[in-house]
């Protein structure tokens, strides 16, 4: 019977029991498979939600609920962006970044663009990092570099594109009140971004584009 139907009393009958049980399991499963991704990242993320999460990931990733909701707030950590400078067949040169909240628009635009740097930042270790340890994990990285760059190449008709990830400087709370304090405009290099190479990449006839070494690229006069 469904929950409005009657029985001969006059009174409304529910569901029976045991489906009463079954469909209070799959809501729960469901409401731990939206409660727990964000519990469970980005770092630093809760060892038991990491641990509760391992048998939903299937359905986590099946529903695309993987949502990093906590990236926002209370603690969102810097941003990053990818600049990139291009040289068209002309010599002419461009610059720009992604995201770019001057052209990005719809909005959502900006924000899908905007999750392109973030996604790896937690692939490429620092400029600063062990060469070995920089090395594997451009096996990760790399190949979505690379797409990012035909990509710009396709766009604008380039010979060759480099790359540079930015992890913009987020100031303490303390370094605001130190820069009121000091009555006066920072220096220019008080607040400085991180930046870490990606490369210069040149397009293939298939439409991929390659990192170049570094003695092609001064060979071509690229950056």
């Amino acid at each position: 019977m469904t929950p409005h139907t009657r029985g001969h009393d006059g009174q409304g009958r529910g569901w029976p029991a045991p489906l009463r049980v079954m469909v209070s399991l799959v809501l729960a499963v469901h409401l731990a498979a939206v409660v727990l991704p964000p519990l469970a990242s980005p770092p630093p993320a809760s060892l038991l939600a990491n641990r509760l999460i391992q048998p939903l990931r299937p359905y986590i990733g099946l529903l695309y609920l993987w949502h990093g909701y906590r990236f926002f707030a209370p603690d969102p950590g810097p941003g990053h962006s990818l600049r990139w400078s291009l040289v068209t067949a002309d010599g002419e040169i461009l610059d720009g970044s992604i995201p770019d909240a001057d052209r990005d628009w719809p909005r959502l635009m900006y924000h899908r663009r905007f999750m392109i740097p973030e996604k790896l930042s937690g692939m490429i270790p620092p400029a600063e990092a062990a060469e070995e340890i920089r090395r594997e994990a451009r096996l990760d990285w790399g190949p979505l570099v690379e797409a990012v760059a035909a990509e710009l190449l396709s766009r604008h008709q380039g010979v060759t594109v480099s790359l540079d990830m930015v992890e913009h400087y987020l100031p303490t709370p303390g370094d605001i009140i130190d820069r009121k304090a000091s009555r006066s405009a920072a220096a220019p290099n008080a607040w400085l971004d991180r930046v870490t190479p990606l490369g210069t990449y040149a397009l293939t006839t298939a439409a991929e584009s390659v990192p170049l070494p570094p003695a092609a690229i001064d060979a071509g006069g690229g950056q």
